[in-house]
C-alpha cells in the first residue's frame, strides 16, 4: 500500500547497517513507498496473484532453504519470474550466505540486493515500525507541542494568545518542548499519532519582544525532545464573558485529526491566570483517568448526584 510519501533506501541502509550485495545505483536516488514488507514464500511456489513489488521483500532461512531444494536451473528459473517483477528492494536476513546467482539475477534486472545480520522475525519487527514512523499519513498543525509529566500536549490557539510563553514556562518547570510555531503530525497506527518538529526549525521559539531563541542552548538538552504521542489537545482562546466553559469536567471534548478523535480541552486565557500550573493539571489529571479515577465523577458521587446526571444525559 503506498502512502504518497517516500524513504531514500540509502536511510534504510544506514539505519538498520545493512550490507549491500548490489546496487544498480546510489541509494540516496532509490526509494521506498510502502510502509508493508513481504516475505515472498509464495512466490518462490509460483503463486504471483497479489504480489506486490512496491514492498521490501524479505529472504530468510525458509525461503532460502525452499530455493535449495530444487536443482540450479529450477531455482534460477523461479530467482528470475520473482526478480523480473522488479521489487523495490530484497534484503536477506540472519547474515545468511547465499549463491552467487543471487547477485547476478539482481543484477540483470536492476533490483537492490541487501543483506542483515539480525534475525528474519526481529528485523521484519524493527523494519516495519521504521517504515510506519516515515511513511505515515502526516499534517501540519500551527501551534506548539510539549511533554508533561509524560503526556503529550498539543497546544492550539490564535497567533500571540501566548502559546510560546506558555511553553517556555513549562520547559523552565522541567518539562520539554518538541515543536514551536509548526507541529508535524504523523498517524504511525490506526490508534496513535506522534508529532514532531520540521528538521530545519527543531529546538527553536519565537518569542515577540526578544525574537528566536535555541531552546536546547539555552535550557539545556535535556530541556528538548525529538517525538512524542500526541496525548491531549488543548485550545488557548481569549475569556469571553458571554461562554459558559466547563467548571466540572464531565463532558469528554475531543478534536479530530488525522481521522482520530483525540481528548482535548478549551482554557480561557485572561490576565492573571498561570497557564504553564494549568496545563500541568490537565496532564496529571488525564494521567489519573488513564489509570481508571476520575475526580469529576468522585465528586458528584459523593454528592450523591452523579446518577441524576446520568439520567439526564440519557
Amino acid at each position: 500500500m503506498k502512502t504518497g510519501y517516500k524513504i531514500s533506501l540509502d536511510k534504510i541502509i544506514k539505519e538498520f547497517s545493512l550490507e549491500p550485495l548490489y546496487m544498480p545505483e546510489s541509494g540516496d536516488k532509490l526509494f521506498v513507498s510502502s510502509p508493508e514488507i513481504n516475505r515472498p514464500g509464495l512466490q518462490f511456489a509460483g503463486y504471483f496473484e497479489y504480489f506486490a513489488p512496491e514492498r521490501i521483500q524479505i529472504l530468510g532461512i525458509s525461503e532460502i532453504e525452499f530455493l535449495r531444494r530444487f536443482t540450479e536451473e529450477k531455482a534460477r528459473e523461479r530467482l528470475e519470474k520473482f526478480f523480473s517483477g522488479s521489487p523495490s528492494a530484497v534484503i536477506i536476513a540472519r547474515d545468511l550466505q547465499v549463491e552467487d546467482y543471487y547477485k547476478e539475477i539482481a543484477q540483470k534486472h536492476s533490483v537492490p540486493l541487501l543483506r542483515s545480520n539480525v534475525t528474519t522475525s526481529e528485523f521484519t519487527a524493527a523494519l516495519i515500525a521504521f517504515l510506519n514512523l516515515h511513511l505515515a499519513p502526516r499534517i501540519t498543525r500551527h501551534g506548539v507541542f510539549v511533554e508533561v509529566y509524560g503526556e503529550g500536549i498539543l497546544i492550539l490557539g490564535e497567533s500571540g494568545i501566548g502559546k510560546s510563553e506558555t511553553a517556555i514556562e513549562l520547559v523552565k518547570r522541567g518539562h520539554r518542548l518538541i515543536a514551536d510555531d509548526a507541529v508535524e503530525i504523523k498517524k504511525v497506527s490506526s490508534k496513535s499519532l506522534v508529532g514532531s518538529a520540521p528538521e530545519n526549525i527543531k529546538h527553536f521559539i519565537e518569542l515577540r519582544g526578544i525574537g528566536i531563541i535555541n531552546a536546547s542552548r539555552i535550557f539545556g538538552i535535556g530541556a528538548v525532545k525529538p517525538t512524542e504521542k500526541v496525548d491531549m489537545v488543548i485550545n488557548l482562546e481569549l475569556w469571553d464573558v458571554n461562554k459558559v466553559y466547563d467548571r466540572i469536567g464531565m463532558e469528554n471534548q475531543t478534536t479530530e485529526i488525522l481521522g482520530l478523535d483525540i481528548p482535548s480541552m478549551t482554557i480561557p486565557v485572561k490576565p492573571g491566570r498561570n497557564l504553564a500550573v494549568i496545563i500541568e493539571v490537565a496532564a496529571m489529571n488525564s494521567r489519573q483517568k488513564k489509570l481508571g479515577y476520575n475526580a469529576a465523577q468522585d465528586l458528584l458521587k459523593r454528592l450523591g448526584i452523579e446518577d441524576d446526571i446520568t439520567n439526564q444525559e440519557g
